[in-house]
């Protein structure tokens, strides 16, 4: 089974006030998902965010923000660039393909052997 995780592409403190506890120690942090299987490991182009207050430890919310909130988060997400979609094979894959290979190639050489 594939195992998803969220990587870190870009963080930043941000010297905005919490909705919650009026501190200005909140952090924002942009991911990209990424998954692990056997055979490959896949980074998607899906980019998420989260803001969370560094005192209270909670996270703030689209729906609480303020407009200052809102113009500081655009502008890092302008500055936000993801590793592009990919998919990259792992080596047991390329095992697999070489074996089968190997057995569709015998095979073939076998049945020719047979009318010969």
């Amino acid at each position: 089974m594939a195992k998803e995780e969220l990587k870190i592409i870009k963080e930043a403190e941000l010297t905005n006030n919490c909705p919650e506890c009026f501190n200005q120690e909140l952090k924002l942090t942009f991911y990209q998902k990424h998954k692990f299987a056997i055979l490959y490991h896949k980074t998607s182009g899906e980019v998420t965010h989260e803001i969370k207050c560094k005192t209270c430890h909670s996270i703030i919310y689209p729906v609480s923000w303020t407009e200052d909130i809102e113009r500081v988060f655009d502008f890092y997400r302008k500055m936000v660039t993801p590793n592009r979609a990919a998919i990259k094979f792992t080596m047991l894959f390329y095992i697999l393909i070489l074996i089968l290979i190997v057995l569709v190639a015998g095979g073939i050489y076998g049945y020719l052997q047979e009318f010969i």
